[in-house]
């Protein structure tokens, strides 16, 4: 069973359609990444595939039940969504932010349980912010704020998670912070992670499965090894380059062609 699948998936705002007849399968308990140029699509598949946006035609299947069919409750209990570039009201400290992950499970007959604080604190935890549980979430640096997020996300319970550029506007220190962490998460928890992402390299580093989408359809998918090629990145990205093994990582390291200082 897939985590996630598309069925003749069609997506369009107003008359002009984004994706037709998309099938696509996102494989349980593993990273994958989207990856194409601006105004591709990406995002806005992504968020149809979190049931944001409905689709023209087609259905979105979560483990394999169709998610329209699914109460609200139900998928959020299932999947979270960490959209790009989300904000806090001012003041919110960053364990307030994190205990709206747990809002699934809450109802008049059910109140604020132990679980509830059990699953509050693993995500502090795990994102290392405990110590910052009392601070608000605009004092936190772009890393630290990201973590807060995502550790709301990880209150949430669920076993597949969805995030749309999690690393756009980190320094690269920061952005190797947060993908270590989601990294992590899949390798020792087994969570389904799906992201957005614009760094190919960084893409290659971390995903066990990449989707290249391209004049809305995907262009590829597979492996890094499989999809990284210097054609790709010609037809997708409209860019020449060289393609070559990560020293570090043995993964696909894509180096652009352009003007610059030659050796």
């Amino acid at each position: 069973m897939y985590a996630l699948e598309t069925r003749d998936l069609s997506i369009s705002y107003g008359d002009q359609f984004i994706f037709q007849d998309l099938q696509l399968s996102i494989a349980k308990g593993k990273v994958t990444a989207m990856i194409g140029s601006n105004g591709c699509g990406k995002s806005t598949l992504l968020r149809t595939m979190a049931r944001l946006l409905k689709p023209q035609k087609g259905h979105v299947l979560l483990e394999g039940e169709c998610i329209a069919t699914l109460s609200t409750k139900e998928v959020a209990k299932r999947m979270a969504l960490l959209p790009q570039g989300p904000t806090a009201p001012e003041g919110l400290t960053v364990i307030q932010l994190v205990k709206q992950g747990r809002y699934p499970y809450q109802s008049w007959l059910q109140q604020w349980s132990k679980e509830d604080e059990q699953h509050v604190n693993g995500a502090l935890e795990t994102t290392g912010l405990m110590e910052l549980a009392e601070r608000t979430v605009d004092s936190l640096s772009g890393g630290q704020r990201q973590r807060a997020w995502i550790a709301m996300v990880l209150a949430q319970g669920t076993d597949i998670v969805l995030l749309d550029e999690p690393t756009t506007y980190l320094d690269l220190t920061h952005q190797i912070e947060v993908l270590d962490l989601l990294y992590s998460l899949n390798a020792s928890e087994g969570r389904t992670v799906v992201m957005v992402l614009h760094d190919i390299n960084l893409a290659c580093r971390y995903a066990h499965h990449i989707v290249a989408i391209q004049d809305h359809q995907v262009y590829v998918e597979g492996s890094p090894e499989e999809v990284v090629t210097a054609g790709m990145i010609e037809d997708v990205f409209r860019m020449k380059a060289s393609v070559i093994q990560d020293p570090l990582y043995g993964t696909p390291l894509c180096v652009p062609h352009g003007k610059g200082r030659t050796i």
